[in-house]
């Protein structure tokens, strides 16, 4: 009965939109500006670690695919986490997603008052800012169907642009096309230091900064709420994230370490504006610019939208007041959605304000904004040790699944490992020491908080008893 009476978000994204939000999702903007930074700790061997990363995430997906099948909901790995490991797991789910995508939220605006002034040199950061927010709030209270078409379509433009490149990168390496028509050919994967030049140390250093950028992969567990037919959209979704990863991450990685030396790619700048400019395309920094601002709109967007349905999840819970659960006549949580924008805008804010005291502070909001990688981390330890309890509670319903978990347990294990020493390499590299350990403070603020909570509720209750 309890159930029932509990807030129900409207399921009204279809398949399509759910697919192109997994894409999205997988596609961020750390692709397209964050290539750069892996490609100069591994060198051509980047290849091997996005590839590598991947396949550690497509196990967590697979994961999280076989439990929504049988449960679709919102939040779905936090639910997994409380109810197949203990409550805390759940908590800190939820938690660490809103943390996770404030932070991005924050940097994506901030991003976008940047792309802005490439066509606006004199517009006001404050203002382009301001209306951002206003503009992805709005289209987040419209309703969901609303959000699922935007992203759809901030999607497909990050989609377009990677296959053109690779298209075109082929062409240069291939046929030499932009290159008088002799052929590029693939020697920079080995000619500048070998395919490992930073050896096994920088590889694995590049699995960091990697991971970072695969976060958002598993947003359909939050989007399966408000699906019409979440089965179907889940399983297309979760089978294509493979392929998904292959072409749009290494297509796009090997078609620039393919064209360009590996160590000379901060002096070429973009190396996508670079690939696009070696054909002629002289517009090639407009057309970029403009993907990297939908990229960072996609960004704050999902992280608006990530971060209420969690934040909603958080009061049908009673884990915080109740009125963030309110539901407004369009079926979606506009409370959560107002105050989940509203600390973006303070986020950005307080970043305006420190940028203008101290242009320093600039690296600051970069070790913050990085610190987003290990909260982000917790969902994919959270799904891949529910799914083993999982198994055990439901063996038949999994008698008949068409949409298992492959190679478990052992896969589970396996990626569970690789997570766990990418997390330890965190803490090993210097560049990213300081974004760690703000990511465990804030876990274990968090998990503090949750005992409190949990022991005075316990206090209350037995006082209760007493009267």
């Amino acid at each position: 009965m309890q159930e029932e009476k509990q807030p129900q978000l409207k399921r009204s994204m279809t398949p399509g939109q759910m697919e192109m939000i997994a894409i999205g999702g997988t596609i961020g903007s750390g692709l397209f500006m964050g290539a750069t930074s892996t490609i100069k700790w591994a060198g051509p061997s980047v290849l091997l670690a996005y590839a590598f990363v991947g396949l550690i995430l497509y196990g967590v997906m697979r994961a999280l695919g076989e439990m929504i099948y049988i449960s679709p909901g919102t939040g779905s790995f936090a639910d997994y986490g409380s109810k197949y490991i203990r409550p805390l797991s759940g908590y800190l789910v939820k938690w660490s997603n809103v943390f996770q995508y404030i932070i991005v939220g924050i940097s994506d605006i901030i991003a976008m008052t940047q792309y802005l002034n490439y066509w606006w040199p004199n517009l006001p950061d404050w203002l382009s800012g301001v209306v951002m927010i206003i503009f992805l709030t709005l289209a987040n209270l419209a309703s969901a169907k609303a959000y699922g078409r935007l992203e759809f379509w901030f999607a497909m433009i990050k989609v377009v642009t990677i296959i053109v490149m690779i298209i075109v990168g082929l062409m240069v390496i291939v046929l030499g096309l932009g290159n008088h028509w002799h052929p590029v050919g693939i020697s920079n994967l080995w000619a500048h230091g070998g395919f490992f030049p930073n050896g096994l140390k920088g590889f694995v250093f590049s699995m960091a900064v990697i991971a970072g950028s695969y976060q958002g992969i598993e947003l359909l567990g939050i989007t399966a709420g408000e699906s019409a037919s979440p089965r179907h959209a889940i399983v297309k979704s979760v089978k294509s994230v493979l392929w998904r990863i292959l072409i749009f991450y290494i297509g796009a990685i090997f078609v620039i370490v393919s064209i360009y030396p590996w160590n000379q790619l901060k002096a070429v700048g973009s190396p996508f504006v670079e690939t696009f400019t070696k054909v002629g395309i002289t517009g090639a920094a407009g057309i970029i610019n403009f993907v990297v601002l939908t990229a960072a709109l996609s960004g704050a967007n999902s992280g608006i939208y990530s971060a209420s349905r969690m934040l909603f999840k958080l009061a049908v819970d009673k884990e915080v007041p109740s009125f963030f659960a309110k539901l407004s006549k369009r079926i979606v949580p506009n409370v959560a959605i107002v105050t989940i924008a509203f600390w973006i805008f303070l986020g950005f804010v307080v970043n305006f304000v420190l940028t203008a005291v101290n242009s320093a502070s600039k690296n600051l909001f970069v070790i913050v904004y990085s610190s987003s990688v290990l909260p982000g981390m917790v969902p994919w330890f959270v799904i891949l040790m529910s799914e083993l309890k999982f198994r055990q509670v439901h063996p038949e319903q999994l008698e008949e699944h068409p949409f298992k978990m492959p190679l478990y347990p052992f896969y589970n294990y396996f990626s569970l490992i690789m997570l766990a020493l990418i997390v330890l390499f965190m803490f090993v590299n210097p560049d990213t020491q300081v974004s760690v350990s703000i990511g465990v403070i804030f876990l274990v603020i968090m998990t503090c908080i949750y005992f409190y909570r949990a022991r005075h509720g316990k206090e209350e209750t037995e006082i209760n008893k007493q009267i």
